[in-house]
């Protein structure tokens, strides 16, 4: 390909993407209650909308090349890299980049994401689809440079690594990507099968799992590959990257792999919903022998309860023994190592706001609400009485105790190990302190409880394929993940943190049921 035509095809990928990007801006602005009635009905043909959105899209196109990637850092890198406090900083930093970076090769290789604008150019236009590929990743690997420059230079430098190796850490990024990809193309080469990043093998996710464990694994225990290991792997990426150039560019059968990868997504596309309901079917009870002697609402609940166990307590179940078995080993940690004590302690009870973002990660209320109106509620709306106040707000009650009684499981599980833990570690003079840090953590399942069946009854988000078609939820979901996710670096005694996690979850309970009762007779109904 000459320049003229990689600049074009460039031009039309990015138009591509923009287009599907501004059509979502504007149909998530129409979902909005109080913007909408602002907008006009045909919204996607006012040019000075369009406008608005593709500043809106421009802008997206820019932060997201530093958000993800500032996220990434301060998270799975430096935010967890801090718990290894007696480990220096600089090692630690280099061992979890190193090893994330290794398992990044495997789970975003850029070139094999099946995405919906590949599908529109390569399938639909019928455009080359080795040059589509080729300008789409190599402007993927390009912003991967950009982003992780300056989060390198300014993480890297505050954990004391080198300045040097800072610099060329973006650089061993891209080049370990190119590696990896130039191998799968080989492999497709030699087998026949186009890598899938989105459909990965059992065995590709044990990989990913025991990097994981080693990632983070191994500092817990006090050893990080050495420093000089690392720098080595980092520096020989580049050169790798390079042979792996090569194979990328010359390689011919891109329509090939992405006529097979796009398959695969349309099929699991196309096929999400008869699988789902499929799914949710096996794991629904058919023993007609389930009954139940109570009336009314308590009857439809305790029906779909029973019939519905699997599907509302298996993962829970899961979850709990899990929880069980981390704080086994984790008291038993404590029990045999000398000097913990006093410096677990002293984390342990300024950062109890951490568990916010543990407790929204595994709050089952989204999967609960969505079992409720894929098997209940998308037939029960279509009768009025359904939605009358006191049918409404009675229902919203038992469902509410059921939801609560479902996270509480995991909940109960992990705040009883952590009160044992602060007992065993130096909380054994504060027996009130060692109770509010299982109420807390309790509040906390029964606030993310409350708070997506709050939500479930005042957006209703779903339409009849179970899609969720509701700007304002997505928003509501998203602040809710940012201040979860804020809380991780919150430092609050644990005395005013049980107090003040008691405190609100009683009053968001008591406002979520006023609000359910005044707006859920017109909120909640069936989207088209």
């Amino acid at each position: 390909m000459n320049k003229e035509e990689i600049s074009r095809t460039f031009r039309i990928s990015y138009s591509l993407k923009n287009t599907y990007r501004v059509n979502t801006i504007l149909y998530s602005l129409k979902q909005i209650p109080l913007i909408k009635k602002l907008l006009p009905a045909k919204i996607y043909g006012v040019k000075e909308l369009k406008i608005f959105a593709n500043i809106l899209s421009a802008m997206w196109e820019v932060a997201s090349v530093f958000i993800w990637k500032l996220l990434y850092f301060v998270t799975l890198v430096c935010g967890v890299g801090a718990i290894y406090s007696r480990l220096p900083s600089d090692e630690v930093f280099l061992h979890v980049f190193l090893m994330l970076t290794i398992i990044g090769f495997i789970l975003n290789t850029h070139l094999f994401n099946p995405t919906r604008d590949k599908y529109y150019a390569i399938i639909l236009l019928r455009m080359d689809a080795k040059g589509y590929t080729l300008t789409d990743y190599f402007y993927r690997l390009l912003k991967d440079i950009i982003g992780f420059l300056p989060m390198t230079l300014i993480f890297g430098l505050l954990n004391k690594v080198p300045l040097w190796i800072c610099f060329i850490i973006p650089f061993s990024v891209v080049a370990g990507k190119i590696f990896y990809s130039a191998i799968s193309l080989v492999n497709y080469e030699k087998r026949g099968k186009a890598y899938n990043e989105n459909k990965l093998s059992i065995p590709v996710w044990i990989a990913v799992l025991l990097l994981l464990v080693i990632t983070y694994g191994m500092p817990a225990i006090g050893y990080v590959i050495p420093e000089k290991a690392v720098i080595t792997l980092l520096i020989a990426f580049i050169p790798l990257g390079l042979l792996g150039i090569r194979k990328i560019i010359t390689f011919g059968e891109y329509r090939q792999v992405n006529q097979e990868i796009l398959a695969q997504m349309l099929l699991q596309l196309d096929s999400a919903k008869n699988i789902n309901k499929k799914s949710a079917e096996k794991m629904i009870s058919k023993d007609r022998k389930i009954s139940s002697a109570k009336k009314g609402f308590e009857y439809l609940n305790e029906l779909f309860m029973k019939r519905h166990r699997k599907i509302l307590w298996q993962s829970t179940r899961i979850q709990a023994i899990v929880i069980l078995i981390l704080v086994i080993i984790a008291v038993i940690f404590v029990k045999i190592s000398s000097g913990i004590s006093e410096e677990t302690y002293g984390l342990m009870i300024q950062n109890m706001p951490y568990f916010v973002f543990i407790m929204y990660a595994i709050n089952r209320g989204m999967g609960f609400t969505k079992a409720l109106f894929m098997n209940c509620d998308h037939s029960l709306l279509t009768y009025s009485f359904f939605k009358q106040p006191n049918c409404i707000l009675r229902l919203f009650a038992i469902r509410l105790r059921e939801i609560i009684k479902v996270n509480l499981l995991p909940a109960t599980v992990l705040g009883g190990g952590l009160s044992v833990i602060f007992y065993m570690i130096g909380g054994s003079g504060k027996l009130f302190e060692c109770i509010l840090v299982f109420l807390s953590v309790i509040s906390l399942s029964v606030f993310f409880s409350v708070h997506y069946l709050t939500i479930y009854y005042l957006l209703q988000p779903y339409n009849p394929s179970t899609e969720v078609k509701s700007g304002t939820y997505f928003i509501i979901q998203f602040i809710t993940y940012v201040v979860s996710f804020i809380m991780i670096y919150i430092k609050l005694p644990v005395f005013i943190f049980g107090i003040l996690c008691v405190a609100f979850c009683v009053i968001y309970c008591v406002v979520a049921c006023i609000l359910v009762y005044r707006f859920a007779p017109k909120t909640f109904r069936l989207r088209n």
